[in-house]
This record gives C-alpha cells, structure tokens and sequence, in this order.
C-alpha cells in the first residue's frame, strides 16, 4: 500500500492563496502556488502567500510544481516558492508563458528556467505516481486539472472550474476524459467549492459576450470596461465588440499590454486588426464614440483605477459627462462595499455605471449542480472541498450528501491539516505550519500580526512623538520636553493638551532621574504609561506614543 498524504497549505476556508500537497510514499507533488490579496484589516500589505517552510524543509522531495492556469490565486507564489524549491515546473503554454512573467518580475530568480509545458495529452512518470492532465473551462484558455495516479487510484485535483458547453475551442471541457479517469477509480478528489453555495445557472460565455455587444453598441460616448487582466475570455469579447463597432481599444492597466501582448503572440487572443489596440497618448486623435478604454488596475483589480479615473488622479483618463464604465467583473464580497463607492463617485463626475452582474449571473466557477455533475464523473472515494470559505465547503460536502456520499468520507480541512489515508479512510496527523506569509514591498514575512496592530493603531488613533534631552550623569534635564502629532488632534485646537502632556513628561522624567537605577527601556516605558493614560483620560483616544530620550554627555 502506498503511502498517502494529502495537504493543503492554502486555499482552504478562505478565497485564494491555493496551494495543495500530494505526497505518495517519498515524494511530494505541489498543486498550484497561488496568492490572495489583502483583506482591509491587513494594512498596507501587497499581497499574502502560503507559509511555505514545510515545503522548503523538504524540498528534496518536491518532484514538481503543477500549475492549474494562469490567474494569481494559482501562479502568484510561484516566484517566491522556486527561489527556495528548485523543483521543475508543469503547466500549459499560455500559464507557463504568465508564470514567467510573475517569476521576471521578481529580481531574486530572473534566470530561473527550469519550465516545462505540458497539455491533456501529456503523461509523466515518477518513481511513486504518474502524473497526467485533463482540459477544464474557466475564464481563462488552457486550463487543466491534474491527476496524481498512484496504486492505491487517482488524486485529482480540478482547479478552478465551471461547465460550459457553449464555451470556445481554448476552453472546452474534455468530459470523455473525465468519464475515463472516473473508470479507472478515483481515490480523492480536491474540488473547487468557490461557487458551491449558488445552484443557479450561470450565463454561458456566448450569453456574456451577446451582452457586451449590446452595451458597447448602445453606447454613444467612450466605454470604460473594468475586468480583470487575466481573465482572457472577457478581454476577448471587448476586442470582438471593438471590431464589430468601429471602436479602438485602450489598454490602461499597469499589467494587462504584458498579458495581452503575451495572449496573442500564443494566439489565445484573436484582433481583427493590430490597429485596433491603440496607445493612451493616441486617444485624442479619435472621437469619444470611436473608444474603449480597458481598464485592469494594479494587480489586476480594476477598481482602484475606477475610483482614480473618477478623482482625475489617474495616469491616462479622467471621467467625464456621457462615459460609460462597464464593469463586467464580478467583485468579491469583500470589495462590495467599495464597488458601492466607485459608483457614486463615477456618477459625480458625470459618468454611468453598469455592470455585467445586473442582467446576468457570471462567474468562472461551477456552481452546485456543475459540482455535483463532476462527483458523478468521477466517482470518487473520497472528497475534499477546497477553494473557498468554509460556508462554500460546507454547502460542497451538503450537495456531495444528495448523491449518496458519506459524510464520513467528505474531508473539510484547516490549513496545514496532515491527512494520511488509511484503512479506515483519510486520518488527520498533525498539522504543519500554514499560516499566512505577508509580502510588503521586498519584505517577505516581516510584517505580522504586531506590525499589522501597529499599522490599525497608527490609522485609528495617530502617532504622539514626545522627545526630551538628559544627563544621565547629573541626573538632570539638559532639554525639556517638545511635543508633536499626527493624526491624534488638530494642533491649533489643543495645544493645552499638548503642553500639559509637555509638563507631565518633565515631570516623569524628574521623578525617574531621581532613583539610584537606571535604564533607558524603564525610562521610556514610564514615559508612555504616563502620557498614554493622560492622554485616554483627555480624548478617549490611545495614539501610538513614541518617545525618543536623548543623551547629553
């Protein structure tokens, strides 16, 4: 019997940031190695990846990275897995061709090539599994699902997925292909659950792209389309549309011309004519009703450039009276509210909103009956439901129990679960280290729960900075205390608070000098106690206090 294990050190009870394990007998086998992006709480941080010290502590037995397609949520830890997991990476043309470009973005591991393309044809034999491929729908062209085979049957792991049979030749599902992994006996199957809790239909590709014709066509002034860059099925409706209208097309995200460019030079991407994408600086040689702008935004999220145009703070484009902003992808709950916002400031500069979600429902994932119809596929042994939170799991495992499976054989685990398949099933060992890595800047890891404290303290409540100078000889002060703020009070208004604060600070200091001990971490931890409780006492507020005790010798 081989030895099993399965691990998931992201994408599980949470939207993003999938990375999975399967480890057969001395290998392991890495699914996907995605991001996510901040939620509001986390301040300041750029992106957040998985913990990936297990992997790094075994990356002797990596054997490979297999990469489902080409978004963030499965690509974007890739650069800073590979500068520590030297371990070859598999995926299609088109998600190879955009996991070089996250890895040439990160100066650590330029000259990493160590990339391999595979497609559903493909079969790769390692000492303890075979590994093989299968072509499944998302919003972006060549997505694969991957199955480890082993003796004890099949792992696969389907990515994002959805079911589509209107869908285009670059996205098609092969279901033949998954009638016969299903025949030849399905051991686990790690399913995507991010749409599980719908059991509406949603709106085939070709329903999406006959609305996005409508809009454009409609429209008598320029089109402001927000998507996502990667999602390459959208983008090339807008170009279908641009075509059939007279329209040139603006690309204005700071990622999506690499994209793009990248997409058609593979042929992912279909232009009527190289001249309907045009440069920003070209725009004012066409009328308004002659232009679409696409815009992508930072990372791939729209709707920053959205709010930006809105405020005439943005690089190329400023909204103005009888634009339309076409967004036509669909937010997270998380960014709902915001949405919200961008929607009243885009009205306020005499713009108008629609959005792709008002007439259709649209997502890239499947939703409950298309997760039911691939359990059918596939038969599996067992299920595990991940790529979501936990009420999309939950919602998984229930639809998984209208099909007959046991709940005993439904697995809805933590990040880091160890799970070891048995005679009785799949059996949880422990736990490795999962918890999220944050990235700010070049700092990877640095930034944690006490720096992220800090940062809500500094963002609620301001900074009190109070600097006072000593002899720490004559015990005596050489310098009184000066203080400054920001974000705390308006100075104008308070400054007996501030002078108060001054005197009680002097007074602290005096009454330190005067003991036989001294230390300078007492010294301005007593400090901080004093003006941080006169402080509450006054405003109710707590600042973050920073007191800086000079030295005179």
């Amino acid at each position: 019997m081989s030895d099993i294990k399965i691990i998931a050190l992201g994408g599980v009870r949470e939207n993003g940031k999938n990375l999975y394990i399967a480890e057969v007998n001395d290998s392991i086998f890495v699914l996907d190695a995605g991001l996510k992006y901040p939620e509001n709480e986390q301040l300041g941080v750029d992106v957040v990846i998985p913990n990936l010290d297990y992997l790094i502590e075994n990356k002797d037995r990596v054997q490979g990275i297999f990469l489902t397609h080409g978004h963030a949520d499965a690509i974007g830890a890739l650069p800073y897995l590979i500068q520590q997991v030297k371990a070859p990476v598999f995926g299609s043309q088109l998600t190879i061709e955009l996991a070089k470009l996250f890895v040439k973005n990160n100066g650590n591991i330029k000259k990493y090539n160590n990339f391999h393309v595979v497609d559903a044809e493909t079969e790769i034999e390692f000492g303890d599994a075979v590994i093989s491929f299968f072509k499944t729908t998302h919003s972006i062209p060549e997505s694969l699902g991957v199955v480890v085979g082993t003796d004890e049957g099949n792992i696969v792991y389907t990515g994002d997925f959805k079911f589509d049979q209107a869908a285009r030749p670059y996205y098609q599902t092969d279901l033949a292909r998954l009638t016969e992994i299903g025949r030849e006996g399905v051991l686990a199957l790690l399913s995507d659950s991010a749409n599980a809790t719908s059991t509406i239909q949603t709106a085939s590709e070709s329903e999406v792209g006959l609305e996005i014709d409508n809009v454009i066509a409609d429209a008598e002034g320029r089109v402001i389309v927000a998507a996502v860059a990667s999602n390459l099925v959208r983008i090339q409706q807008v170009f279908d549309a641009a075509a059939k209208y007279g329209r040139r097309v603006v690309l204005t995200g700071f990622d999506v011309e690499n994209i793009v460019r990248t997409a058609i030079r593979l042929k992912k991407l279909s232009l009527d004519s190289d001249k309907i994408i045009i440069k920003p600086k070209e725009m004012a040689k066409f009328e308004d009703h002659e232009l679409i702008i696409l815009e992508t935004g930072r990372m791939g999220e729209p709707i920053n450039g959205l709010q930006k145009m809105s405020i005439g703070r943005h690089r190329y484009v400023q909204i103005k009276d009888g634009d339309l902003v076409f967004i036509v992808t669909t937010p997270s709950i998380a960014k709902e509210a915001v949405v919200a916002r961008v929607e009243n400031m885009i009205y306020k500069a005499g713009g108008t909103v629609k959005l792709i979600t008002q007439n259709l429902r649209v997502s890239g994932h499947a939703n409950g009956r298309d997760l039911q119809l691939m359990i059918n596929l596939l038969q599996p042994k067992y299920l595990f439901p991940i790529q979501g939170e936990y009420r999309d799991l939950q919602a998984h495992a229930e639809l998984a129990e209208e099909l007959g499976k046991f709940p005993e054989d439904i697995y809805i685990v933590k990040r880091g679960d160890i799970m070891h398949l048995s005679d009785q099933g799949f059996l949880h060992e422990g736990a490795v280290p999962a918890s999220d890595v944050m990235i700010d800047g070049n700092a990877i890891g640095d930034v944690g729960n006490i720096v992220l404290r800090d940062r809500k303290v500094l963002s609620e409540d301001g900074i009190f900075i109070v600097a006072i100078t000593v002899n720490k000889k004559e015990k005596k002060i050489i310098s009184k205390a000066k203080v400054n703020t920001r974000g705390f009070v308006y100075v104008k208004k308070s400054r007996d608070i501030l002078r108060e604060s001054a005197d009680l600070v002097n007074t602290t200091v005096e009454n330190y000098l005067a003991q036989d001990t001294f230390d300078w971490g007492e010294l301005k931890s007593a400090v901080r106690d004093e003006v941080s409780k006169f402080l509450f006492e006054q405003t109710k507020r707590r600042p973050a206090i920073l007191p800086v005790v000079m030295e005179v010798r």
